[in-house]
């Protein structure tokens, strides 16, 4: 059979194609994800013990997924773990000794986040040949939060060294810790309409652990959270004027979270202001704060805020508050 030069031409681009796989166009899955995470919030970092940190951290963000965490001390990373986990135990560690710990994001195609902000912990001093483990903590009681959180309280645990912290177990997996001198905390993340049984143990500076304390059941509200339960309350705003500019005075008591809250994000006209870091001791019945907004008189604004909890995650907003520039609030 006699072939055309045109279908001669047409059979050989079809063989090389054949041979060399070649596409007709693009193929959509050949394209990449070179998109990084973004950098893991809520970083807390606290020293379990003489040799051990306790870091935590709040989901990143990525565009296809995050699938592990990398956690840095200084320049070197000393832990990896999946991503469907947001703390861990850094062992190995000097006593009486300051650290700096970071966190970053990785992704499936392996792309690394920038890193969290940096925060620093220094573990207590070591107790000699101590093998003595704490006494198990008073039976822990409690109330829910709304339908997403829950506090907690325990009695003291004694030790003949002392105490360096109380660790906090849903069911058999460990959830978070506490410094020594806390003994109530805030759990967030839980679901609505949920028990949750709950024990903790306290830990000594020579990584001894006390027997676990009795369990204690919660169950949290049904329905969705509107936050209320961890939101700062008694919010109140005014405004006065000084060298000829505007300020707004804040004042509200913080949420019930077992500690100090160090961290506020302030929102004003529907978008985050400022955040609001108290240096040294926080307050824990009172708060107040005061910042700039503006020279013309007769300017409304809305304004509220919010707490970062003891677990690095946000609270509930407070109530909202309408002021205006020049006129009694």
């Amino acid at each position: 059979m006699r072939r055309t030069p045109h279908l001669t031409a047409l059979l050989a681009v079809t063989a090389v194609c054949a041979l060399s796989s070649c596409a007709w166009q693009d193929d959509p899955s050949d394209s990449k994800d070179v998109a990084p995470p973004a950098a893991p919030r809520g970083v807390t970092v606290q020293a379990g013990s003489a040799t051990t940190a306790h870091v935590m951290w709040n989901r990143a963000t990525d565009d296809t997924g995050v699938t592990g965490y990398d956690v840095y001390r200084g320049a070197t990373r000393v832990e990896r773990v999946p991503g469907g986990k947001h703390m861990v135990d850094v062992t190995g560690l000097q006593p009486s000794t300051t650290y700096a710990f970071t966190v970053r994001a990785r992704d499936a195609e392996g792309n690394v986040g920038p890193a969290s902000k940096k925060l620093s912990v220094t573990t207590p001093g070591a107790a000699a040949a101590d093998h003595e483990p704490p006494s198990r903590p008073g039976t822990p009681r409690g109330a829910a939060e709304g339908s997403r959180a829950v506090t907690l309280s325990w009695g003291a645990s004694s030790d003949d060294q002392g105490v360096a912290s109380y660790e906090i177990y849903q069911g058999t997996a460990k959830i978070h810790s506490v410094e020594r001198g806390e003994r109530t905390t805030l759990i967030t993340g839980l679901r609505p309409g949920t028990t949750y049984t709950f024990t903790v143990k306290a830990r000594d500076a020579a990584d001894n652990f006390s027997s676990a304390s009795r369990a204690v059941r919660l169950t949290t509200a049904p329905g969705r959270d509107d936050g209320r339960g961890t939101a700062p309350t008694g919010f109140r705003a005014t405004t006065h004027r000084a060298g000829g500019a505007y300020y707004i005075d804040l004042s509200w008591t913080p949420p019930r979270t077992g500690g100090a809250v160090s961290e506020y994000q302030i929102h004003l006209d529907g978008k985050a202001a400022t955040s609001l870091v108290f240096g040294g001791t926080a307050p824990r019945t009172k708060a107040t704060h005061s910042f700039y907004l503006g020279k013309e008189p007769g300017e409304r604004h809305r304004v509220k805020l919010r707490a970062r909890l003891p677990d690095g995650a946000w609270g509930g907003y407070s109530a909202e508050r309408a002021v205006t520039t020049g006129r009694p609030s």
